[in-house]
């Protein structure tokens, strides 16, 4: 796993391209804590990105064939990593961008999921392939995938198995667009300037809030939702912006 600081954006590379950046636990474990470590005081944004001509082939078979664990073992050690994993994306206090590469399969997907955006290179291939070695979706994936793509079309996703290509995962919402390779560092450089102009305390706020929702009833979504708004309403940016409106500029937010 590489972590590279700059301008206000850690980005998080998968780093094991001679075997398409597949998922062992301690890649898990220090995936999780790269994103952990990340405050609102010090980034705008998080991208996630693989090495090589794979964002990630999810997890490693032949890790998987060596192990040798009981029922409780396993239980801790899928969620001690892959759903630490989904975890550590989903509460991150900033966005998270995905900048598929390549092929983002089984936990690939899963983390493509939980991303707050995600832009894919043309030629990449997406699958919930979990099924092909005798698995359930992890890495957050049952959670996620239904949100996204609908219930239908995660039940064939991860019943099948099948690849599908970056333009079918567009149509499903699994991705926010799909580019020719040469094209994605602009595109996903241009999303994270967009953020980065935007109140980092207030993305936080509005990314709780929503994913807090997405199980409640709408009455308490609504409780959750005016929770949030009063808190955002005692922030220094949302003074800037008030200001900035009726003064006619543009807001400069920190």
């Amino acid at each position: 796993m590489r972590v590279e600081d700059a301008d206000g954006v850690r980005t998080v590379t998968f780093d094991r391209p001679e075997v398409k950046n597949a998922f062992t636990a301690d890649v898990a474990r220090e995936f999780s804590e790269a994103l952990e470590d990340v405050s609102p005081e010090a980034f705008d944004a998080v991208v996630l990105t693989g090495d090589g001509d794979a964002f990630s082939a999810g997890g490693d078979i032949e890790a998987m064939a060596e192990r040798d664990e009981t029922a409780r073992e396993a239980y801790e050690r899928v969620r001690g990593t892959l759903g630490r994993v989904a975890e550590a994306i989903l509460t991150a206090p900033v966005p998270v961008v995905a900048r598929v590469n390549g092929d983002a399969v089984g936990a690939g997907t899963s983390v493509v999921a939980a991303c707050d955006f995600a832009y894919a290179a043309r030629e990449a291939r997406f699958g919930a392939s979990f099924v092909n070695v005798g698995l359930v979706p992890d890495a957050g994936a049952t959670v996620t995938l239904p949100r996204l793509v609908g219930l239908r079309a995660a039940k064939e996703l991860a019943f099948t198995g099948k690849l599908i290509p970056a333009e079918r995962a567009a149509e499903l919402e699994l991705v926010n667009e799909v580019v020719d390779a040469d094209e994605l560092d602009s595109v996903v450089d241009e999303m994270v300037e967009t953020l980065a102009s935007r109140p980092t305390e207030t993305l936080a706020l509005a990314k709780e809030a929503i994913h807090a929702n997405l199980g409640r009833s709408w009455r308490d979504g609504l409780e959750h939702e005016a929770h949030a708004q009063t808190l955002a309403y005692d922030t220094e940016s949302h003074e800037e912006g008030v200001s900035a409106f009726l003064e006619k500029r543009r807001p400069e937010f920190d």
